[in-house]
């Protein structure tokens, strides 16, 4: 059984999330931001870093994407969708997200393919990390919990 979750664990995430968001565009300003900042706001600063508009756009996406994971992968609300249904549906609910940010903020100009590519290869690499993490965590846990049922099944048989 899953404990559950407080505000202080959602704000964890939250901050995790947009942790892993501000590594990832500082090191993109790093390595792109002089050749990008004519075509994107996220780069306005070049290998200067981000300005505070873009950190905050980033910030919201972070939120979003917590709440989304709360609504796709607790029981809160949905309660009898298989996890792989689940997981897709989490992404395509993210990358509209996403596509609403990119198009609402200006973070790239919508009628290049370029940018596109980059930004589903992006995605594509962060969702799949993601989800190998968490297979290894789901496993990791698992297994301390059939450990644990074994020390107690042979506590008792003693």
């Amino acid at each position: 059984m899953r404990k559950k979750g407080t505000i202080f664990d959602y704000v964890g995430m939250v901050f995790k999330v947009f942790g892993f968001c501000m590594l990832c565009l500082n090191l993109f300003c790093l390595l792109f931001g002089e050749t990008a900042k004519e075509i994107s706001t996220i780069f306005t600063f070049g290998k200067a870093g981000l300005g505070i508009e873009t950190m905050l756009e980033f910030f919201l996406v972070s939120v979003i994407t917590v709440v989304l994971q709360i609504l796709f992968f607790t029981d809160m609300f949905i309660k009898k969708m298989p996890l792989a249904v689940r997981t897709v549906c989490m992404f395509a609910a993210e990358i509209m997200a996403l596509a609403a940010f990119i198009v609402g903020c200006g973070w790239f100009p919508v009628n290049m393919w370029q940018p596109w590519a980059m930004f589903f290869l992006c995605f594509g690499i962060c969702a799949g990390v993601s989800a190998v993490v968490s297979t290894l965590k789901e496993k990791s846990e698992n297994r301390k919990m059939q450990e644990a049922l074994q020390r107690l099944k042979e506590a008792e048989n003693s």
